[in-house]
């Protein structure tokens, strides 16, 4: 009776610990997205452009960064 308890308690456990890594995972790629827009509509303002160029540019930079960083972390052997 104790086995099927600590199984169950594992289980719960080990899935909290995949929750918690993704949805961290999820805020580091909006701090990386909003770091970018931010970044750019500052750099815009900074020049002068009528056109907001420096924000799509950041902007596609940080959303391609994102994602690299979250496929790289999905791609990382866990630890045993």
């Amino acid at each position: 009776m104790k086995e099927k308890k600590h199984d169950k308690s594992s289980k719960i456990g080990q899935s909290l610990q995949t929750y918690a890594k993704y949805s961290s995972l999820a805020f580091q790629m909006l701090g990386i997205v909003l770091g970018g827009v931010l970044g750019g509509r500052w750099l815009d303002k900074k020049i002068g452009w009528d056109y907001p160029i420096m924000t799509l540019i950041l902007s596609i930079l940080s959303v391609s960064l994102a994602v690299y960083y979250a496929i790289k972390d999905f791609l990382r052997k866990p630890k045993p």
